[in-house]
């Protein structure tokens, strides 16, 4: 990555690209950019990673929110604590060191992505609209003042101050004052504005008010991503060689499908609480998401799963807390048409390997909703997979008023559930269940599993569900009143 202090010290301005340089005490001197340089220092496998995954989450969050139709002020709520988890940029006043590296971890993360989205232009489309979004929140919520206006002074945008004279020909005044700046630009920089009506036209002009300059920046912003990320697409077959980059780019990609996981990704036996196998039957109707609730449903009906739905769900359980001892107890008694003999020789083994006590002893993390959407897609007979993506219309319709009518899903939900199912927003779909499914303890439409947060991973669904019922008995436990409805 070429750094700032690598740049000329003097102002130099760079016609072609539009870039004013100037120098500053940091590499990264803006929270603000258009990303113009490419990262050219050694950057480890770790941190490109990393940084791409954390970034990933902010934009496969944005995406989500448009898909849940929350308005920009919503957006920007709800984005305020994800992105000082995942992507946080401080001011020039915090500590210089830290600012510095998480500017530039935004740059890494940036042009990653930037690699994985760049391969079709249905990807491009939407990295450049979550990319777009997230430059505007920053822009009109995070960076203010002084700070904005240096980097606005750091770009040529190629617009001209409109001068008195022509205000007053054009806008005029009705109160008497000055009616403030307006900026000249090609009118075909602003569609958005002129078809709106918020600009004056003369000879193909548009005079642009200072209160919608975000709307010339955002389209300069947008114009100059499209075009880095063509040209981005047509260097791409170089990196095809390279064996260490290309999956971790194929997984990225697929980050829009269904978010990106966070703590469930790693999460080990011990990090849920202790169950038993008595208890699964409970938890399945109180806490658990569709994938899970119709693996358990058809294990209940045929006393058997095949392979990978025995894999999707055992690892589940796994995470929730069954320990291993408990895990072969619920196994035998749900393959309860099968004998002893048959069941440790063809399933035992497979139930302990999954637990790490077999084979390469590798302790197995549970699927995501990204590996469930991706991966072994079910056939025929099969159970496993996301219901949401995999069952048809009418069915899926059927399937989640039976698992989720007593916990308040009715039909008159099915149309917005099925619209965003219809829209490949598997996720979204999910998380509007789990919102309407637990409003009795108070979740309310937006809300999602904490924080405004889209559901990434089933374990990460169930454990919300479980955290939300235990707070609810220790309000009931304290004495406190319980509304109703």
């Amino acid at each position: 990555m070429l750094s700032r202090g690598e740049y000329k010290k003097h102002q130099v301005k760079d016609r072609k690209g539009g870039i004013v340089e100037t120098h500053s005490h940091l590499k990264y001197p803006l929270r603000l950019n258009f990303y113009d340089k490419p990262p050219i220092e050694d950057i480890t496998i770790e941190e490109f990673e990393t940084s791409a995954l954390d970034r990933l989450r902010v934009l496969a969050e944005i995406e989500s929110s448009y898909a849940r139709n929350r308005t920009f002020k919503e957006l920007c709520e709800v984005m305020k604590s994800i992105c000082e988890k995942y992507l946080p940029l401080h001011s020039d006043s915090a500590a210089r060191e830290n600012a510095d590296v998480e500017r530039r971890k935004d740059h890494i993360g940036h042009f990653v992505l930037r690699l994985a989205f760049c391969r079709s232009e249905e990807l491009r489309r939407r990295f450049v609209k979550a990319e777009t979004s997230l430059f505007r929140i920053r822009y009109e919520n995070v960076v203010e003042g002084a700070e904005r206006e240096a980097f606005l002074s750091s770009r040529d945008f190629d617009w001209v101050l409109a001068t008195n004279e022509e205000i007053q020909e054009l806008i005029g005044s009705t109160s008497g004052e000055p009616p403030g700046r307006y900026y000249k630009v090609k009118w075909t920089r602003v569609p958005d504005l002129v078809e709106k009506r918020r600009v004056v036209l003369k000879a193909g002009m548009a005079y642009v008010p200072a209160s919608e300059q975000v709307s010339i920046v955002l389209q300069e912003f947008q114009s100059h991503l499209e075009k880095d990320l063509e040209r981005t697409a047509k260097a791409l077959p170089r990196l095809d060689e390279d064996t260490r980059l290309v999956p971790i780019l194929d997984n990225l990609s697929k980050g829009f499908l269904a978010g990106v996981s966070s703590e469930w990704s790693n999460a080990s036996a011990a990090s849920g609480d202790a169950l038993t196998a008595d208890m699964i039957d409970e938890m399945a109707f109180k806490h658990f998401p569709a994938c899970m609730r119709n693996l358990h449903m058809c294990l209940r009906r045929d006393k058997h799963l095949k392979h990978f739905g025995r894999l999707q769900y055992g690892l589940f359980l796994k995470i929730l807390g069954l320990s291993i001892e408990e895990a072969l107890v619920f196994w035998r008694k749900s393959f309860s048409k099968i004998q002893d003999d048959k069941f440790n020789k063809e399933y035992r083994y497979n139930i302990r390997h999954s637990y790490g006590l077999e084979g390469k002893r590798a302790n197995y993390a549970a699927k995501s909703c990204q590996q469930i959407l991706t991966s072994d897609q079910p056939g025929p007979g099969d159970s496993h997979g996301c219901p949401y993506r995999h069952f048809s219309a009418d069915n899926l319709q059927s399937a989640l008023l039976t698992m989720y009518g007593e916990q308040g899903l009715t039909s008159a939900d099915m149309p917005e559930i099925m619209s965003t199912v219809k829209a490949g927003h598997y996720h979204v779909a999910c998380t509007r269940v789990f919102e309407i499914t637990h409003a009795r303890q108070g979740v309310k439409k937006g809300e999602g599993v904490g924080g405004g947060e889209s559901v990434t991973h089933p374990n990460q669904y169930a454990a919300r569900s479980r955290e939300l019922e235990k707070k609810a008995e220790g309000k009931d436990g304290d004495g406190d009143v319980v509304m109703q409805g």
